[in-house]
């Protein structure tokens, strides 16, 4: 739990930092659940092939992702113990701020989400713009409408909400669990720390992942969220469950892994 002076500002900086770290893994997951095509010939080449630049796009995802999380992880904080001092308990204090702010989250980014990942596509002509994002923005609205810009928001909410809550509920309820440390001790103190920011990451990533593939091909395709898993199971049964889950499982666990444990370490280091 973080403490009442706890900084927004260590929160933005671990968020940052992991945002751009780690989209290369973010892009080669957004093409992977896509279903995009890239050259190469064995799982491994491709994978590499998928996060090589050019990074369409980039600066809009690192900073969407920088803000969303920091605002996710401090909103749940903050939320958290807010909620404890009104007296009530760890379960429900853990899961409401972060659901809520989870929402909000992602409801301001979803445009910019789905610009981002179609911009993904080896083929997308709009990538070569020296905005693409803003050209992916105005060419949806102009074809299919603003709303548009929303298409996918209920399979992506129901994606990121849960993962994020997921990764918040974990990260509190393994900090009471695990034995306590000497504070003292620095490297306790860090394989602590290490390991409830790798539990979190992980569970989060692969409980979601089906909603991360209904979300993109909702972005292909323009279906609603059921019709496009009706569609996607007839045509490839269980199987779509799982796809993009070897890209998906680090590209997502390890940001919000990273994201957690460089907050505990700011927070020691800038003395909050």
């Amino acid at each position: 739990m973080a403490p009442a002076s706890s900084s927004p500002i260590t929160y933005l900086g671990a968020s940052g930092v992991s945002a751009l770290a780690f989209f290369p893994l973010w892009k080669a997951a957004a093409i992977g659940q896509s279903g995009y095509e890239v050259a190469g010939k064995g799982y491994w080449q491709k994978y590499f092939e998928a996060m090589k630049p050019p990074w369409r796009g980039s600066l809009v995802v690192i900073g969407g992702m920088t803000w969303a999380r920091a605002a996710i992880f401090y909103g749940s904080d903050m939320g958290s113990q807010f909620m404890r001092q009104q007296g009530f308990g760890t379960g429900v204090s853990a899961t409401v701020p972060s659901l809520l702010v989870s929402i909000f989250a992602q409801t301001v980014n979803q445009p910019f989400v789905r610009s981002s990942i179609m911009l993904q596509n080896p083929g997308e002509e709009l990538a070569k713009k020296t905005f693409p994002n803003i050209a992916m923005l105005r060419h949806l609205a102009a074809t299919k409408g603003l709303a548009s810009l929303w298409t996918g928001l209920d399979a992506a909410i129901l994606k990121t909400a849960p993962k994020y809550m997921t990764a918040v509920v974990i990260k509190d309820y393994m900090g009471l669990w695990l034995a306590p440390v000497d504070p003292k001790d620095k490297t306790a103190v860090l394989l602590k720390s290490a390991k409830v920011a790798v539990t979190a990451g992980v569970a989060g990533a692969v409980l979601t992942n089906p909603l991360d593939v209904v979300r993109n091909e909702m972005f292909k395709t323009e279906e609603g969220m059921v019709t496009c898993m009706t569609r996607m199971s007839r045509e490839d049964g269980a199987k779509w469950l799982f796809r993009g889950i070897g890209k998906n499982w680090v590209a997502v666990a390890a940001p919000i892994a990273s994201t957690i444990f460089l907050t505990d370490r700011f927070k020691v280091w800038f003395g909050c």
